[in-house]
């Protein structure tokens, strides 16, 4: 039996020393110390933190007035609106969890996710209703719908139980909120992007949304001064915990409803923007807007961008925009970002190659995250950081998941040995930061040596007319498998061949990386922006 230590006698945690942590607290202390500040900001609607603490509260009366409270489950389908906010406070206010549902999704398989997370309500944007309503006719219950913006109908739509404003019109403005009685109380439900058909349901719990939430304060430098422009989607990771990161500093957030580079540049000049985040895909279309869609703005606008690292003609063309890069890695089962490739004090100085290549790869552990590590994926052994040994990037801490949502199988998988299992394959470098060189599932293995995908791309993306591109694996009798290139190129880029793409890979790449064949045109993507390699994969091989 373990010693007591003297400093546990009669020490022990009571109400007065001891309380759940949430990030519902963010808003209640936004409220209390700014409460004439702006919270929201859409379009001519501009609301203070009081009135958006009032409105949740009212939410979280409405929802426990219908019975709705801990352990059940209310979804959202609706884009960047003041709405989906306030749902991410309102909804665990009343102790339940929020299930915010992707946009992009087909209606069969929002119709699956709804009865997997056997949801009681839904809020759905009227844009969405639609959608909603075609997702509903083969689900085995039907939840109560809650619509937004159709007010002008009796119901509130023509599809639908009630509108949003009619609805939290019936819960009391001061609803006194429970508090979690334990922090790992589930919070909301996340579906990861599903690239082979069979998304798990991610769960999270207060303790990792409050002190993820906290660490993106700190890594992003958000201030009362913060204004957050929504291009990242609130469902993603509940917008990688920003929607409560955000509110926790009392910063101002601006919605986006749809991701567009005029609108961007405009919200950024009026909104006075100070801070945004997203895919890369969105610092492509800013990088390459037109000059009549730009508006010019005097302020550094700081942007984390997750994903694919952004390449350094991305980098070049933002920061000449005035943009202000920071690349993060992480996943739906992390709260989003765990590393970030944090600025170091030389990198200003750097060249723009020179700082891309810093840049780009995936970086540190975040405050958040306990530890990381690089380990064999076979016998499960830690590999040194020397910027050569590769292998499964593997995480621990305070912001990982719960588990898969009814799904204990997947979960026992994905913590085997006392770690989270990306099945990310990176290496580390001596100064600590990781550099991921593929999903195991993609790496091309050529004549017994191993090709990194990731690398044969970022190759690509430097050539200057193209947008984007990804490398796959195509069946050959000789080596086993060689690189096969799919490019989307650049609006007006003119004639580009597959043999010019070919010979520009060759000046930067060993011969046996470079892609054996190219195709052109526009890349299959997830619902969430992600390229599927898979379709690619199937694609080049059924062709031989």
């Amino acid at each position: 039996m373990a010693r007591q230590s003297r400093y546990d006698i009669d020490l022990d945690p009571n109400p007065a020393n001891y309380t759940a942590l949430t990030p519902l607290d963010f808003l209640a202390r936004a409220a209390l110390v700014h409460p004439a500040r702006t919270a929201i900001v859409d379009g001519a609607r501009r609301q203070s933190y009081a009135e958006t603490y009032t409105r949740c509260r009212r939410l979280a009366g409405a929802l426990g007035r219908r019975g709705i409270g801990v352990g059940d489950t209310v979804s959202v389908l609706a884009p960047n609106i003041p709405e989906t906010l306030e749902a991410h406070f309102g909804v665990p206010m009343a102790g339940a969890v929020l299930n915010a549902l992707n946009t992009r999704l087909d209606a069969p398989l929002i119709g699956r996710l709804l009865d997997h997370a056997e949801t009681v309500l839904v809020i759905v944007d009227r844009e969405f209703a639609a959608l909603l309503e075609n997702a509903l006719k083969n689900s085995r219950a039907r939840p109560y719908v809650v619509v937004v913006g159709s007010e002008g109908s009796p119901s509130g739509s023509e599809f639908g139980d009630d509108s949003y404003e009619s609805f939290i019109a019936g819960g009391a403005p001061d609803y006194d909120w429970p508090r979690p009685a334990d922090e790992w109380q589930a919070i909301t439900l996340s579906y990861t992007s599903g690239t082979t058909g069979n998304p798990k349901g991610v769960v999270y719990h207060h303790r990792g949304a409050y002190l993820n939430a906290l660490s993106n304060v700190l890594a992003a430098s958000l201030t009362a001064h913060t204004v957050y422009l929504w291009t990242l989607p609130m469902f993603h990771c509940n917008g990688w915990t920003y929607t409560w990161a955000v509110t926790a500093v009392a910063g101002a957030h601006v919605c986006l409803r749809r991701v567009e580079p005029q609108k961007i540049f405009q919200l950024i000049a009026d909104e006075q923007v100070t801070h945004m985040a997203g895919a890369p895909i969105v610092l492509n279309m800013i990088a390459n807007a037109p000059l009549a869609e730009r508006r010019p703005f005097p302020q550094q606008v700081e942007v984390a961008v997750g994903g694919a690292p952004p390449p350094s003609a991305i980098i070049a063309a933002m920061e000449n925009l005035g943009f202000r890069v920071t690349h993060l890695y992480g996943l739906t089962e992390c709260y989003g970002p765990s590393l970030i490739a944090e600025w170091q004090d030389d990198w200003p100085q750097l060249s723009v190659a020179a700082r891309a290549e810093k840049m780009s790869r995936q970086g540190v552990r975040t405050l958040a995250v306990a530890d990381v590590a690089i380990a064999d994926p076979q016998t499960g052994q830690h590999l040194p950081a020397d910027g050569q040994a590769m292998g499964e990037v593997l995480l621990r801490g305070n912001t990982l998941m719960k588990g898969y949502l009814a799904n204990p199988e997947e979960t026992r998988k994905a913590f085997a040995d006392g770690w989270f299992h990306t099945g990310d394959l990176g290496v580390m470098h001596e100064d600590g930061y990781v550099e991921l060189r593929d999903r195991s599932k993609d790496v091309i293995i050529s004549g017994g040596e191993n090709i990194s995908s990731i690398e044969v791309e970022n190759v690509l993306y430097r050539h200057p007319q193209v947008l984007e591109a990804a490398v796959v694996a195509k069946a050959d009798e000789k080596w086993g498998e060689t690189p096969h290139a799919f490019v989307e190129l650049k609006a007006d880029s003119g004639d580009v061949s597959a043999e010019s793409i070919i010979e520009f890979c060759r000046d930067h790449l060993a011969r046996f990386k470079v892609p054996r064949g190219v195709e052109f045109g526009p890349l299959p993507k997830t619902a969430t922006g992600k390229i599927q390699k898979f379709v690619l994969r199937e694609r080049v091989n059924s062709s031989r």
